[in-house]
């Protein structure tokens, strides 16, 4: 199952996508059970190789900035007809519209599922309000009983320090 972490970060590369003109972008949710090395593709199209590296160059600066994230291999960039960059968790895709055509991944997982972005958004959100609950909910555990004051001292019977000063000093004074 992919992490809060995971999903924010493949939003904020699809941000950077669609910041940077990139065309039909779309998130697969591979299967664990068919892919065990990473969760999310995220494949998108460019108009030529220029726009595929700019999409590339915007992704790992978002990234990095927001995240501090490092893909973990970058490959195609010299070429710029098929960039992958790969962040462990999700892997990145852009294609040139022909190359994209050619290799066609989105039949070769058919198993992944299509993520609609709002979706993606939408699921985000509802994970991230169930932690604050669940958050708040061990912040504050139910009130305990206001803890009662000891009550006061009552005046001591016993005399004053100077009272019973007084008083050996006339018993002194008395029996001479």
């Amino acid at each position: 199952m992919a992490s809060t972490e995971t999903r924010k970060m493949v939003l904020a590369a699809a941000a950077a996508c669609e910041d940077k003109k990139a065309e039909n972008t779309r998130v697969l949710e591979l299967d664990p059970a068919d892919s065990g090395f990473t969760d999310f593709f995220l494949i998108t199209s460019a108009a030529n190789d220029r726009q595929a590296v700019a999409i590339g160059d915007e992704i790992e600066l978002r990234l990095k900035r927001e995240f501090g994230a490092y893909a973990h291999s970058v490959e195609g960039r010299k070429q710029g007809e098929w960039i992958l960059l790969d962040y462990v968790d999700f892997v990145v895709h852009i294609f040139l519209d022909e190359k994209r055509a050619f290799y066609d991944l989105e039949r070769l997982w058919k198993s992944a599922r299509s993520v609609d972005l709002e979706e993606l958004k939408t699921a985000l959100k509802e994970k991230t309000m169930a932690a604050r609950k669940k958050s708040s909910a061990k912040k504050s555990p139910a009130k305990k009983p206001a803890v009662q004051k000891a009550p006061a001292k009552k005046a001591s019977a016993k005399k004053s320090s100077k009272t019973v000063a007084k008083e050996s000093t006339a018993k002194k004074h008395s029996t001479k």
